[in-house]
């Protein structure tokens, strides 16, 4: 690591006299925990050094790598264990670093072959310019670091510059961070319940608990934008149990109010699902809640079921002999086989929202919605609709014989009271019209 900062400094100054270009990349492996965890330690370790080897050869001999390990030999050092650092020296221009980077992503996206099993590693990637982005080492790892951050925004897998406005972002991020981190603590989080309604009966047979974070000053920050910050900073988990110990006490007293025949469905995250202990987790939060397992579904998505698939058939046969109820979720999104699902001891698919959509024109994805309504009933399984938001669409779904349906067609999601009256509403719009005939 300090054979890095001397290298830097020297190329700042080599800079500074020759009027060349240099630039540091810094390369942040993509979700490398999800694969240490998976496969182990070892495996991440075999990992890291060949990722390490595709750096030599993907940069010049002049250039030097740095990966951040301090047991390695003084030319690779540990900042973060998935990071590693680029020096370029003598670019002829700031585009040069964008073809170095993009042939770095590139070899990384090559599978590794390790123990017989075949990895795919990506990463993000940050580039600052010596002497644009900062004079000294540290400034510059500081703005290669707010580079990778925008390259994780963009969706991973990529690279981007680093540019002053990036600096605001990323610091913005480390305060949401860290009101995240107290968010539990100061009872900031609620839940939402979106209703899941029966197409035919048109009666609420249950609803999906969805997380909403009340913040004091920044009103309600969206799912989308604090769930893979906790996923990425490892609160998921910590926060995936809260949500389920706070429907399941939803579930009890909602049974206390006559309303116990109404199922609540709870997502389990894809970290939360490859945690040893998650089923004890689940089973200790039943026994110390009194709800009843028969009224909760458990939701995994298709992505996450397929991600270990034989290890999801294990853990969803545990959760299933406990009496839940069972649902994949996003279906159409991921890579399923039907052997697998076939396999995987569950009650219900549901099909994304991105198939639900364009059902009212002669789509692709129109297509393959009717399909896996088609496909789901011929294995005997319940079949619910997402991002139902139009008439047209509710029309289409019943006609192809779609058994429920969720979206904002019949409600957004709700807090729990008005969820209640608006059950009860129903039951006596319901009684009345039975009255009446």
């Amino acid at each position: 690591r300090q054979l890095f900062h001397d290298r830097v400094t020297q190329a700042l100054t080599t800079q500074k006299r020759h009027e060349t270009q240099g630039a540091i990349l810094l390369v942040n492996l993509d979700r490398f925990q999800r694969i240490n965890d998976t496969l182990g330690p070892k495996c991440g370790d075999t990992i890291l050094r060949e990722v390490a080897e595709r750096l030599l050869h993907c940069v010049r001999q002049s250039d030097s790598v740095a990966r951040h390990d301090d047991q390695e030999p003084i030319t690779l050092s540990r900042l973060g264990r998935d990071e590693f650092t680029v020096l370029l020296t003598h670019l002829a221009s700031a585009q040069s670093a964008a073809k170095v980077t993009q042939r770095i992503l590139e070899s990384l996206n090559a599978p590794y072959h390790i123990d017989g099993r075949q990895v795919v590693v990506t990463a993000s990637i940050g580039i600052a310019l010596l002497g644009q982005d900062g004079d000294d080492v540290d400034t510059l790892l500081r703005n290669a670091d707010a580079a990778v951050h925008a390259a994780q925004e963009k969706g991973r897998n990529t690279y981007q510059f680093y540019s002053q406005s990036m600096n605001v972002a990323l610091a913005e991020r480390l305060s949401l961070e860290s009101d995240l981190r107290q968010a539990l603590e100061r009872s900031e989080f609620v839940l939402h319940y979106q209703p899941q309604v029966d197409i035919r009966r048109w009666e609420i047979v249950g609803v999906e608990a969805l997380i909403r974070w009340q913040h004091p000053v920044r009103g309600m920050v969206s799912p989308m934008t604090f769930i893979p910050l906790a996923e990425e900073v490892g609160l998921i988990d910590q926060i995936g149990q809260w949500v389920l110990r706070t429907a399941c006490a939803q579930q009890v007293a909602w049974g206390a109010y006559g309303l116990g025949e109404v199922s609540i469905a709870v997502n389990l995250s894809g970290v939360q699902f490859q945690q040893a202990d998650l089923v004890e987790s689940i089973r200790t939060i039943v026994r110390e809640t009194g709800a009843n397992p028969a009224r909760l579904e458990l939701e995994l998505t298709e992505s996450t079921a397929m991600h270990d698939a034989e290890n999801a058939v294990l853990i969803f046969r545990q959760l299933k002999t406990m009496g839940f109820s069972l649902s994949i979720d996003d279906f159409g999104t991921g890579y399923s086989s039907l052997a697998y699902l076939k396999r995987f001891p569950i009650d219900t698919i549901k099909i994304d929202r991105a198939f639900v959509k364009d059902l009212a024109s002669e789509s692709e994805q129109a297509a393959i919605a009717m399909a896996i309504i088609a496909m789901a009933h011929g294995l005997k399984l319940r079949v619910l609709a997402e991002g139902v938001e139009t008439q047209p669409q509710l029309d289409i779904l019943r006609d192809q014989g779609c058994d429920a349906i969720q979206g904002y067609f019949f409600s957004h999601p709700l807090p729990a009271d008005r969820v209640e009256q608006l059950i009860r509403d129903l039951r006596a719009k319901a009684d009345h019209e039975r009255r009446a005939a």
